[in-house]
């Protein structure tokens, strides 16, 4: 597999401290079937979509229980480089940079609006083996309630354009990651209630947003927003049920003209 571009997705991955429920929801809400756990590396747990490996779950280390949340890893050639540009540019390291065993080099960081990502300097595993078929991760945005200090970071710590979505209704950017598209940015409004801090959205394929929705709420998750049709596809906005915000989307179905975008520095 040719080495992802600096700052493209590359990995997902979540902490629950119920695995089995997680398992038992995500198996049949995307279609996941899982790896042996690793005793080795805290029961980190991949999950599979069609024999591909597309993320992991693990139990939370003893003292660390959290609300669970998904954690998307951007490349890195040099993690202990970017790890730098993330604190010379307002952001926060915390944890890391730390080596996975040959596997790889991990850090966890905090953007200055306040959503959590990591970076993966990748070893033996590169990351994603599929995207954008069902059951893989697809697409991702950066929820923010400060726009303008990740619009800054961003850029500075990976080698990004943007583009700029022109509708007043929306504040919504893009960026690329040489030609390619690889994240967005949203603004959280006052829809937000105060208590969400800013985060990373997950988006998973799915064949039918309608069902995986239906899926998901029957096993105890809640639907926070859609299904809505657009020009990139159906998809709809969830928690599960222990309380990590995901989205899914089918690409196969879409409905509107692409937006107008504005390129900016």
């Amino acid at each position: 597999m040719a080495v992802r571009p600096e700052g493209t997705p590359c990995w997902a991955d979540a902490m629950f401290s119920d695995v089995e429920q997680a398992k038992t929801f995500y198996g049949d809400v995307l279609g996941w079937t899982f790896g042996e756990s690793s005793s080795e590396y805290g029961n980190y747990t991949q999950a599979y979509a069609d024999g591909k490996a597309v993320a992991a779950i693990v139990p939370p280390m003893p003292g660390q229980e959290s609300q669970p949340q998904w954690c998307l890893y951007l490349a890195s050639e040099d993690a202990a480089a970017t790890a730098e540009k993330i604190r010379d540019n307002g952001g926060e390291v915390l944890m890391g940079p730390m080596e996975v065993g040959e596997f790889g080099t991990m850090c966890l960081a905090r953007e200055p609006g306040g959503a959590v990502f990591g970076v993966w300097q990748g070893g033996t595993h590169e990351g994603f083996e599929a995207t954008a078929v069902p059951g893989a991760y697809c697409w991702a945005e950066f929820f923010t309630r400060d726009p303008e200090q990740t619009d800054a970071f961003l850029p500075a710590v990976f080698p990004y354009t943007a583009q700029q979505i022109d509708d007043a209704s929306i504040d919504f950017r893009m960026f690329k990651a040489g030609d390619d598209t690889v994240l967005g940015r949203m603004r959280m409004t006052d829809d937000f209630p105060p208590e969400v801090p800013s985060y990373v959205n997950v988006y998973f394929t799915v064949g039918d947003c309608d069902d995986a929705v239906d899926r998901a709420t029957k096993l105890g998750g809640v639907l926070r927003f859609g299904p809505m049709d657009s020009p990139f596809g159906r998809f709809a906005a969830l928690s599960d049920p222990q309380g990590a915000n995901f989205s899914v989307i089918d690409i196969t179905t879409t409905q509107g003209e692409m937006p107008r975008t504005t390129d900016v520095s």
